[in-house]
């Protein structure tokens, strides 16, 4: 397959096909029209969305699954926090380094059942997460989901963008509420199942492998079909947005990894540390502490489902600004809370913060046209990068001085929102034609 034709034709023609332009380059946007009636078309793009939604989710509960059972792991192997932090930056470095490697070999060469590979291997790495018998083979367990993720997230992001029908925003966030919501369930999963009863009932999990598989191989045969049934791009040229200098783009992007840096090195910090924090500070159970990471983490999975459809109707870098700026007076403030507190501020600060990535994500597409895989790779890549070099650093940090230290030091981490002023406008102010209407003439 030739280079930038990756996005197939929508189902209901509402998608523009973005053209390699490089960096900062132009690009040619073709509209398709499906050929198909209306009502059927978009109910086979929801059925894919919702899909690529619910395996997302399957995928990421079975990540989560690993720093909700630290305490677990940390109590049969005698772990320290260090030891701690190199599991979350084993699996989420794993995933960092071969995402935009992915992603950029599926540009030119899609490759429909690769999601169902990339789960495959998530299963494996969960089978013998259960049976490891020392530290060593928990870290090449860990290694083996993140490899499994970094072979998800790239191609799974591409189709949810080719199922869109024009709303990008929407569609990532549709993608990303999943994972979230795979984020949130992980921790009650092993609330009530593994902790009670010891590591080898993560084997439960395997059943959501299993389904993750069969779906995510119904998404591939769709993909496939698309792909086949692609026609050429039009040649007719279409007016587009005046393509910004290579040098503005670059620092755009390097900007964008800042703000994710920014993110994820605080989520990080809640999703591997807060239940020890509730625990030292509050002196409250491993169940409680739990239930109360579930509470964040579904906070998180509803911010994701606005932030994305917002940035479709106000713009993505108002969303950036509110999301990430936004948290700031909360974050500062969470140190200093009593629990109850601790519990509605943690929910205020994953409503609002993690609305921010999938308005990034879209953002950086619209900044590299034509590089969907590789754009999606790297940030999705740069997010488990900085969730695992967080995690480590959170962890050593937290072995020298104390747990609460780290939550008054990530706590101006949301500052760094204040570059969002330093980023163009790149949103196109209008389109060839109607893009949620192409294709039902």
């Amino acid at each position: 397959m030739e280079r930038g034709t990756e996005d197939a034709p929508q189902p209901f023609g509402a998608d523009v096909v973005d053209r390699p332009g490089g960096l900062g380059g132009s690009s040619s946007d073709s509209g398709v029209s499906s050929g198909d009636s209306n009502v059927p078309a978009q109910q086979a793009v929801l059925v894919i969305l919702i899909a690529l939604s619910c395996s997302h989710m399957l995928n990421d509960t079975i990540q989560a699954l690993i720093p909700s059972i630290y305490p677990l792991l940390k109590k049969s192997f005698g772990l320290n926090f260090t030891q701690i932090g190199l599991i979350t930056f084993t699996f989420q470095m794993t995933g960092s380094v071969f995402q935009p490697l992915v992603g950029l070999y599926t540009d030119s060469r899609p490759k429909p059942y690769s999601l169902a590979v990339g789960m495959t291997m998530t299963l494996a790495g969960l089978v013998f997460l259960a049976y490891a018998p020392s530290y060593p083979a928990v870290i090449a367990a860990a290694g083996m989901v993140g490899l499994g993720s970094a072979i998800f997230h790239p191609e799974a992001s591409r189709i949810a963008r080719i199922a869109s029908g024009g709303r990008h925003g929407f569609a990532q966030s549709l993608f990303q509420v999943g994972g979230n919501a795979g984020s949130a369930f992980g921790p009650l999963m092993a609330a009530l199942i593994v902790v009670p009863h010891g590591q080898r009932e993560i084997l439960w999990f395997s059943f959501a492998a299993l389904a993750g598989i069969v779906i995510l191989s119904i998404v591939g045969t769709w993909y496939r079909t698309r792909l086949a049934e692609r026609p050429r791009p039009s040649q007719k040229p279409c007016a587009t947005a005046r393509p910004l200098p290579r040098r503005k783009v670059i620092l755009s992007l390097g900007i964008l990894l800042t703000l994710v840096f920014s993110k994820y090195f605080y989520l990080v910090s809640m999703t591997s540390y807060y239940t020890f924090y509730l625990i030292g500070k509050f002196h409250v159970s491993v169940q409680h502490s739990q239930m109360m990471l579930f509470l964040f983490l579904g906070a998180v999975a509803l911010g994701t489902i606005v932030g994305g459809p917002v940035g479709d109707r106000f713009g993505r870098k108002r969303v950036i600004w509110i999301s990430i700026l936004g948290a700031a007076p909360f974050t500062l403030a969470l140190p200093h809370m009593n629990l109850p507190g601790t519990a509605l501020l943690s929910v205020l600060i994953g409503l609002i913060i993690s609305s921010a990535f999938s308005a990034i994500l879209v953002y950086a597409t619209e900044l590299v046209p034509g590089r969907i895989g590789l754009i999606s790779g790297l940030f999705f890549g740069s997010a488990f990068g900085m969730a695992g070099i967080g995690a480590a650093v959170l962890g050593k940090l937290a072995d020298s001085t104390s747990i609460a230290f780290v939550y008054e030091v990530c706590a101006f981490l949301p500052l760094l929102g204040l570059l969002t002023g330093f980023l163009p406008d790149v949103e196109r102010k209008s389109v060839p034609q109607d893009e949620n209407t192409r294709g039902t003439r």
